[in-house]
């Protein structure tokens, strides 16, 4: 199933998605959940009825996906962890060893924005940069998880564009403060459930554009860490919880390796896509 939330002039309601069109969940009846996050808390007999309830859908409740604007999938996760240098590949060209344990880092709600919606070039540092990233979003959460149980805890598959600012991000060992700007971190547009994607979400093709142009072109299988094996880390060490987001890294290709750097500008389209997901686009505007 691919589920996404989305506006037509109110609030952010949840919908699914059939082909170009998208189905109001909330035209479908009274009951239902009216978020992802409702869905997931909700359990099997919260996504059966919504099953149901799409297959019977009214015509009023299906939609042109042209005619409504998305809305972020989580509008506020409790956590959204980010794993940096996953991708061999990408670990080398910026100079790093294979890590032998994931690196982590997290991002702020304030700094999350939808597909379609801008992506906020700073006036403080040109150094913009893109990083297409498979995500993932906690479904069962848990403690202690072992990784032959950890695609279990999974609720489904979104993108993301980890967009950093570089100079920021250098400015010390930790990642934060490069990683955190707002406006800065597209999430979405659609959710995919586990049962549409291979075992995982591997050995599906991950790229990104800029201006039409293909940046990065890689595969999900060449992570170092797969899904799995970043439940059972994670879980080590703090609670999953229903709806939190994990951002499984980026391939290599980004612009800081480019000569001469080939960093985003005012004007740009950016866009990730995913194999069996779909694409997450953002135009990048300058800060007013």
């Amino acid at each position: 199933m691919k589920l996404m939330m989305f506006e037509t002039g109110g609030d952010a309601r949840l919908g699914v998605v059939e082909g170009d069109r998208v189905v109001d969940v909330a035209a479908c009846g009274s009951g239902l959940p009216k978020t992802i996050l409702d869905l997931i808390n909700g359990g099997g007999e919260a996504l059966a009825k919504v099953v149901g309830a799409v297959a019977a859908a009214p015509d009023k409740a299906r939609l042109a996906l042209n005619d409504v604007r998305p809305a972020l999938p989580i509008e506020r996760p409790g956590k959204f962890i980010c794993v940096g240098l996953n991708y061999a590949a990408h670990a080398r060209e910026g100079g790093h060893d294979i890590p032998e344990y994931p690196s982590l880092f997290v991002r702020w709600a304030t700094s999350l924005v939808p597909a379609e919606a801008p992506v906020i070039l700073p006036k403080v540092s040109d150094t913009f940069d893109y990083e297409a990233e498979l995500t993932f979003i906690v479904g069962q959460g848990g403690r202690a998880i072992p990784e032959d149980q950890g695609l279990k805890h999974v609720f489904g598959y979104t993108m993301f564009n980890d967009v950093s600012v570089r100079a920021y991000q250098r400015k010390t060992p930790q990642w934060t403060q490069g990683k955190n700007f707002d406006g800065t971190g597209p999430l979405g547009p659609v959710v995919v459930t586990p049962e549409d994607l291979p075992p995982g979400a591997s050995g599906l093709r991950i790229t990104s554009r800029v201006n039409g142009e293909t940046r990065q072109d890689s595969n999900t299988g060449d992570m170092i860490f797969g899904v799995a094996k970043l439940v059972s880390i994670l879980s080590e060490f703090m609670t999953l919880e229903p709806g939190d987001v994990i951002a499984t890294g980026t391939p290599s290709g980004v612009a800081h390796a480019m000569k001469p750097p080939g960093w985003m500008k005012a004007g740009d389209r950016v866009e990730v896509e995913i194999e069996g997901i779909g694409v997450l686009g953002n135009p990048v505007v300058a800060e007013a």
